[in-house]
């Protein structure tokens, strides 16, 4: 029969380890640098489990998306342009171009007092009341092209002007490449859509002034010192 030892007998209770820890041979320095190698190991995998977990987390989240790109503001009216305009029209006053409008090699600007749009004003386009062109003539800006109550230049009323005045025009133009600006003024009979025929006007390069065109839009018609020879009917 074999000889039981006292381990045999009495088994390690379950909360107790069967047997300490082994701990490596040697001094107690190496033992010490034996220590912080495990623990550096241990460290190592935890920070590379924890990596992983949120790699593996992140590949539902979306990518974040770039900035929007800022785009540069629309360059601003020169001040000098806008003095002028002012000094011209008031202070509610919009330059609506600049540049060599009439294609004479001379600075141009087209201004307006434009009705804002409400809901007792929803006609169609642009609504204004009073209109300028004006060109720099050796620094100094100058009006050549009026449009308030009636249609004139410096020579005098412009053929189409209606009679008693108009309170409010329908303002449309357009840059030709080779003709320049081209104005079309609808008058209006208050807040009122007339149905009226856009008087056209546009620079005659061989008379040196805005003038208005006929009813082809295609020939100038001379001005009229007095109002009376120069306005029509507005219907």
């Amino acid at each position: 029969m074999e000889n039981l030892t006292e381990t045999d007998c009495f088994p390690a209770p379950a909360n107790e380890l069967a047997a300490p820890p082994s701990l490596p041979s040697g001094t107690g320095c190496e033992i010490k640098k034996a220590i912080r190698r495990t623990a550096w190991r241990t460290a190592s995998l935890s920070l590379l489990i924890a990596a992983l977990f949120s790699a593996g987390c992140g590949q539902d989240t979306p990518p974040e998306k770039p900035a929007a790109e800022v785009k540069p503001a629309s360059s601003a009216v020169p001040a000098e342009v806008q003095g002028a305009a002012d000094s011209l029209l008031g202070k509610e006053t919009t330059v609506l171009l600049v540049g060599e409008l009439a294609k004479n090699g001379k600075q141009q600007f087209l201004a307006a007092n434009v009705v804002p749009k409400t809901p007792k004003n929803d006609l169609p386009g642009t609504i204004v009341t009073r209109v300028v062109v004006a060109e720099n003539e050796d620094g100094k800006w100058k009006e050549i092209l009026r449009c308030d109550e009636h249609l004139k230049n410096e020579k005098g009323f412009l053929p189409g002007t209606p009679i008693g005045g108009v309170t409010g025009w329908r303002l449309a133009f357009e840059q030709e490449p080779e003709k320049g600006l081209q104005l079309y003024f609808t008058p209006l009979k208050g807040a009122v859509d007339t149905h009226s025929l856009p008087i056209g006007i546009r620079w005659n390069s061989a008379a040196k002034r805005y003038q208005s065109l006929d009813r082809s839009y295609e020939h100038f018609l001379n001005e009229a010192p007095s109002l009376n020879t120069a306005r029509s009917t507005l219907r």
